[in-house]
């Protein structure tokens, strides 16, 4: 059985329905989003409804995005809205890191043993290079507002996460191999995907748990819109395979060649 074709223009309508029959296909806890990087603030700055932190106030990135997933905002930031001591705005590269961070003394002794392994880390976190960008807009995908989103994001559980590469496998296959930052993993999601415009799969860190309020089962994917189209094709085709969310357990002392036999009948 071949997947239809995509034949959609990817405009901010056209991947509201794709977060749609996303929500439907994997029955997803919140909101998938999308994030769009501005070379000028004041096009990111009229987008209808947006919303701009109080001044003096500052969240971390995956703040933001769990405002975004959860209660359905549509923010703005620029490196005022973002807290200085972090390294929030290079990841999405507002601007550089600072020294305290590529040299490795912020995080000696902390997450790492030495300075060394600390400068390491820095070193080899993807991240989108500084001096295009000056603000990023974060919103659902449902509104439409990002006309179209940079790159699509949403949270799952590991179930989900495979049965979504399932999907961007079905028709044209490659093997995915996704990076492990470890702390700072916002750089492996957002940070990877806005920087390479490729399909991104993350284990949310400790940060993101403990300030962006991420559950211990959710991982995050994030990914180009036309990804996400391919995705929601292949998870369609998937469906009438009878390979669905939830996946239903047969058990583990059944005998599984009638299980099997549902999916594979005639393959032998």
């Amino acid at each position: 059985m071949n997947d239809a074709p995509a034949t959609q223009t990817l405009d901010g309508k056209a991947i509201a329905e794709l977060a749609e029959q996303l929500n439907q296909l994997l029955r997803l806890r919140t909101f998938p989003i999308g994030m769009k990087l501005f070379a000028e603030v004041a096009e990111m700055e009229a987008i209808p409804g947006l919303r701009r932190p109080a001044q003096g106030k500052t969240f971390s990135t995956c703040q933001l995005v769990t405002q975004s997933r959860m209660a359905g905002f549509t923010l703005g930031i620029t490196t005022d809205n973002v807290p200085p001591f972090s390294s929030c705005s290079s990841v999405i590269g507002l601007d550089a890191p600072g020294e305290i961070y590529t040299s490795g003394r912020k995080m000696e002794g902390v997450w790492f043993e030495n300075r060394e392994a600390a400068a390491a880390h820095q070193a080899q976190m993807p991240r989108v290079p500084p001096g295009t960008y000056h603000g990023l807009a974060i919103s659902p995908l449902r509104t439409a507002r990002l006309d179209p989103p940079d790159v699509c994001l949403f949270y799952g559980n590991p179930a989900q996460m495979i049965l979504f590469i399932n999907g961007l496998q079905r028709r044209n296959y490659q093997r995915y191999d996704f990076s492990i930052t470890g702390e700072s993993a916002c750089a492996d999601s957002w940070g990877s995907a806005l920087k390479n415009r490729k399909v991104s799969l993350s284990i949310p860190c400790y940060a993101e748990r403990r300030y962006g309020g991420v559950a211990d089962d959710e991982m995050l994917m994030a990914c180009p819109p036309d990804d996400l189209q391919r995705a929601v094709i292949g998870l369609q085709g998937l469906s009438k395979a009878g390979l669905r969310y939830p996946i239903m357990p047969f058990g583990p002392q059944a005998e599984p060649g009638e299980g099997m036999a549902k999916s594979y009948a005639g393959k032998t």
